[in-house]
């Protein structure tokens, strides 16, 4: 039986956190979850989307990264244990999804994770900060992705603001994948490549320089990843496709 831990709503609908043996959820009122959170493992991502979108971290060792859409938090909390130094900025719309993430689900605080409440795609128009080693964007509401997300004015300001060898990462659901927004990435982006996961999402890798990590290499930084990280990224490995 789950129990509602924190209830907060504002102008774009309900944001609950709810609990059951041990494992805290994000609800924006629709029928997904957006973040999964387990006191077992607080620094684990639970969700199979989060999970695949640190493959990025194969083919980039960043320093910089840079989150438009917090959730609880979950992929920010895991970086911040997995890779010494890594210096993060998030950006989050909804003050009391903010709250929630760090009242509930453990987010880092401190010099090395810097929050900013605002819209993230008015932000990445206006970002004038240093270039970053890996953009993650996971901006939905409670029924879809945020649309703007693919448009060709979005991946233009986050192609902008990476550095050389920097990667863009999308959370995007299997009906997004279409010829019309794999060309829109495509003229942007080296390397393009996307992991479809059994619960839906696909996500996509998008490369301003290609990468040369050969199969065998990326089997065994996948090892070494793996157990930095405290699970295995060998499912989505396997599910990661070139385009």
């Amino acid at each position: 039986m789950q129990q509602e831990i924190f209830s907060a709503q504002d102008e774009y609908g309900p944001i609950r956190v709810l609990e059951s043996d041990g494992v805290r959820t994000l609800n924006f009122g629709g029928p997904d979850a957006q973040s999964s959170w387990h006191k077992s493992e607080p620094h684990v991502p639970q969700l199979e989307y989060a999970r695949a979108m640190l493959l990025v971290l194969l083919f980039n060792t960043p320093k910089h990264t840079l989150t438009l859409g917090l959730g609880a938090g979950t992929l920010n909390t895991c970086l911040h244990a997995g890779i010494a130094g890594l210096k993060q900025q998030a950006v989050e719309l909804r003050p009391a999804v903010i709250e929630a993430a760090q009242r509930f689900f453990q987010l880092p605080q401190g010099k090395r994770m810097q929050l900013h409440q605002a819209d993230a795609f008015a932000f990445m128009r206006d970002y004038q900060g240093k270039k970053l080693d890996v953009i993650f964007s996971d901006l939905y509401n409670a029924d879809d992705v945020e649309h703007e997300q693919l448009s060709a004015d979005f991946l233009d300001n986050c192609h902008r603001q990476l550095k050389t060898g920097g990667w863009l990462v999308l959370n995007c659901w299997d009906s997004h994948q279409s010829d019309e927004f794999m060309q829109r990435l495509q003229t942007r982006f080296c390397d393009v490549r996307s992991c479809l996961t059994s619960s839906g999402n696909w996500v996509v890798f998008a490369g301003t320089t290609p990468a040369t990590n050969n199969a065998k290499a990326l089997k065994d930084q996948e090892w070494t990843l793996s157990k930095r990280l405290g699970f295995s990224l060998q499912p989505y490995l396997s599910r990661l496709g070139s385009h």
